[in-house]
Formats: structure tokens, sequence, C-alpha cells
């Protein structure tokens, strides 16, 4: 194990879209831990679109980086927490952490199943996309779904989970032709179109020409407009994210057509996925199998080395990845 760590800190807000030069690797001695922690060694790191949201404010400048991760401990000074064991915390950018039994949980490890899907289809992505269609959504089968960011990890998760609930057509967007086909191709949906070549709603309305029943929102703006004018009477609306926003400099996107969730009797609400916690087990029975039988595959997106989680992280921004992006630590066999 090296001597030092490698931590990845802030040091400035950014306007607009990041920029390498928001964030700086600071090297420091490696922490011991005290009685009642353990020094993980970490191994896979999350890399999410909430972050950007964070460096607007939550996130203390010229400090280690937080976010979800996966690593072995390595030396413990607590019996709940064992030398060799995986676990998942937050304390996340930086190569090793000192935590405590409160901060971190260890994985179970499912036969066939890579230990990375803890952080995507099996970790918060994944919970994200079941409770927002179980409890939020309350799917039921034949209904038919709208999903935008349709290709990122929420996005797949939800088209695979609402495929294996029943759901009637699934409709994705996505930015780029790439995208689109392998959202038809691999992951389920039945229809798919890149929202870079026209009006949402234009583009909506020949996908779903005859309209929506739920739509699973991870974008906000133009596409939430398209999406209240395509819903049904009594549809559904899960905000989820609002990544159109997230690096916009201008006057947030005003919605046109307000007036029709009144009409249509729709019904719109958001969530925490940290407030879903009791869930985590009920989507591993919902999903392990699936994934152990081959019915349901990984959507990720895998970055080689701690020292691209930054290039990883402006690149799931600009929407360079399919699925779920993680940053694996070379050399990492589990």
């Amino acid at each position: 194990m090296t001597e030092t760590v490698l931590t990845v800190h802030q040091t400035a807000r950014p306007y607009g879209f990041p920029t390498p030069d928001h964030f700086a690797f600071v090297e420091s001695a490696m922490p011991e831990p005290g009685p009642g922690t353990a020094l993980v060694e970490n191994l896979y790191w999350s890399v999410d679109p909430y972050h950007r949201e964070m460096m607007d404010g939550d996130f203390a400048l010229n400090a280690p980086l937080e976010g979800r991760t996966l690593g072995r401990v390595v030396h413990s000074r607590d019996p709940a927490l064992h030398e060799g064991e995986i676990v998942f915390h937050r304390l996340g950018w930086r190569t090793h952490t000192v935590v405590t039994p409160e901060e971190a949980r260890a994985v179970p490890r499912f036969d066939g199943v890579p230990l990375s899907a803890h952080l995507s289809i099996l970790g918060g992505t994944g919970l994200t996309a079941y409770v927002g269609l179980t409890r939020i959504a309350e799917l039921r089968e034949g209904q038919d779904v709208f999903v935008s960011a349709a290709a990122g990890g929420v996005g797949t998760a939800t088209g695979r989970f609402a495929r294996l609930m029943g759901a009637g057509r699934l409709i994705g967007s996505a930015g780029g032709a790439e995208k689109a086909a392998y959202l038809t191709e691999h992951v389920g949906y039945d229809e798919a179109f890149d929202y870079r070549l026209g009006p949402a709603a234009q583009l909506l309305a020949e996908a779903a020409p005859d309209g929506i029943d739920l739509y699973m929102d991870n974008v906000g703006g133009e596409h939430l407009e398209a999406a209240i004018s395509s819903l049904r009477e009594y549809g559904r609306i899960v905000r989820i994210g609002t990544i159109a926003q997230y690096n916009s400099t201008g006057t947030p996107y005003a919605l046109r057509n307000l007036p029709d969730i009144v009409e249509k009797s729709l019904r719109m609400e958001g969530f925490l996925v940290r407030n879903y916690r009791e869930v985590q087990e009920e989507l591993y029975e919902f999903v392990v199998p699936h994934l152990q039988s081959g019915r349901v595959t990984l959507d990720e997106t895998v970055v080689d080395g701690f020292e691209g989680i930054v290039t990883g992280f402006l690149g799931m921004l600009r929407g360079e990845n399919q699925g779920k992006i993680i940053v694996r630590a070379a050399g990492a066999t589990v």
C-alpha cells in the first residue's frame, strides 16, 4: 500500500460548465485509524450529476469532495469493520479514507454480479429508478412511460425496471443517435429520439402519438413542458433531476403549459432517494436474480485510474457516458 493519499479538492465555484481548473489533486500523508475507526482503500468511485449542483455552494472549497464509493477495509480498530471487507461509504474522491461504522456499511456479494453494480443498478442510481417507479409513480402494467436522459445511469435503470414491471411502451430521449440506438437495441426502449434534432414537444409527439401515462424527469425545462403536453388524464410526473439547469448561466426555462396540470388532473412529485433506504433490500430481491440470469445486464461506462475522476465527471456532464459512469482504481480486481 502506498504511504500517501491522493484527494480531489474543489478550488473555485464554477459559473456555467466546470473545467479541470476548478479542481486540484492534493497529496497528503496516509492517515492512521483511531479507536472506533478503520482505514479503507477505495476501489470504485461514483461521479453523479448531483455533484455539479453541489459545486455551487454545498461542497466546501479546498477540501476533499464527497461521493459514493466502494472500498476495502485494510486496517480496522473497530470490531464492526472487518479487515478485507468491502464497504460502501460517501467519503469518496480520495484514494484512502478513515471511516466509522456509522459512515460505512458492508455490501453483500452476489454470485456472478460485479462489485461495480453496487454503484450503478444496485446502488443509489438503481434505487432512485426503483423508488420513482414503485413508490412515487406506482407504475401499473401496460402504462406508457417517457424517460428523459434515458441513456444515463438512472435512465437505463428506469428502462430496464419498467420493462420488468410490465410497462407498455417505453420512450426515451438522449443526446445523440448512438445513445438513442443503444436504448432501443440494448436497454429495452421501444422508441428513443435524439433531443438535439428538434423541439422536444415535436419529437415526443412523434415517438408517442397516443400520449403517455408517466414521465420520469431527469432534465426539466423543455422536456418537462413536452411531457406535460403528452401526458394523458391523471398522468404522473416523477421529478428526479434538472440536468438542463446545472450548467446554465441564463434564466431558467419557463414552462408555458402549467394550466395543463390542472386541466388533465396531473400529479407531479419529487423525492430524495436517501429517504428510502429501507427499500434497498427490496431492490436486491427484485433485480439480482435477473442480473444472475442475464436478463438484465449492467449499463456502465468505466474510467480506469483515480487520476481520471475529474475527466470522468466532466465527461458525464457532457453526456459522453452510456449508463452509469464509474471510476475504477488501477489494478482493482474485485
